[in-house]
């Protein structure tokens, strides 16, 4: 049987449709599958950086993060548990560095502010606090290089009251930010500064050494208590983050090995 030039054979064109499909996915996969893959990896990093992935709660008592090198992409991101506002806190945590610049030691942004809480050790001494805008600088608490910090911080909201601790010493108060409670869901890292929520790193301001013992309450914790974290004592551990079960990810060269702050 013969067809005129009006007259395809439908199972023929079928299968010349058939193959020219094949062709076209493998030329888009050798061209594009690369370019692909890594938009899905650019997006998987955001999205942990933005929500979290995170596993069950560690118990890292004697454990600590190692950040070795000056990155924008070496981090680790907390989960936390805060369900309201923000009108009060205290937040602890143990450090050792010998980088002589300034230097981001603790993180927190919402949404709608990627400088809620910032914690930064100046290159020039001394500890700045910034909360949403306004900072208060303390000059008068240890803040040696090549040795262990134990580092509190306290914030009322109501009032501004704030105050420092660094191994025992504790500063005078002063005001910061009064009647400015903190809302929305938290993004908190250690060893960036945020520049824009869970994001917006600049190695500069990355932190380099190494963190332990890191705690977060929603409440100004009595004198005793941080006293009693300064010695490494039992004290009530931070019932928003609290480093004995700790959820988190970690980005970059991070690295959690044994602590030997209480060697």
């Amino acid at each position: 049987m013969t067809f005129t030039e009006e007259e395809k054979d439908p199972e023929e064109s079928s299968s010349k449709t058939g193959i020219l499909d094949i062709c076209l996915i493998k030329a888009f996969k050798q061209e594009d599958m690369e370019s692909v893959l890594k938009w899905m990896e650019k997006l998987l990093v955001l999205l942990v950086l933005t929500y979290g992935c995170y596993g069950e709660p560690q118990d890292l008592s004697g454990k600590k993060f190692i950040i070795p090198v000056e990155t924008s992409d070496s981090f680790v991101k907390l989960s936390d548990n805060v369900l309201k506002p923000v009108i009060a806190m205290t937040m602890c945590q143990r450090f050792f560095t010998e980088v002589q610049r300034d230097q981001s030691l603790f993180s927190l942004a919402t949404p709608s502010d990627s400088k809620d809480i910032n914690l930064c050790l100046q290159s020039k001494g001394g500890y700045k606090l910034n909360i949403r805008g306004n900072s208060v600088t303390i000059n008068s608490l240890p803040e040696n290089r090549n040795g262990w910090i134990s580092f509190c911080v306290t914030w009322d909201s109501k009032t501004g009251l704030t105050q420092m601790w660094a191994n025992g010493r504790r500063s005078a108060s002063k005001i910061l930010k009064p009647n400015g409670p903190i809302n929305g869901k938290p993004s908190i890292i250690l060893g960036q500064n945020q520049g824009s929520y869970g994001g917006g790193f600049v190695a500069s301001q990355s932190f380099v050494g190494d963190v332990t013992d890191v705690h977060f309450w929603d409440s100004v914790i009595s004198p005793c208590q941080i006293k009693l974290y300064m010695q490494g004592k039992n004290f009530s551990p931070g019932n928003i983050l609290n480093w004995k079960a700790l959820e988190f990810t970690t980005g970059g060269g991070v690295f959690k090995e044994i602590s030997d702050y209480t060697c």
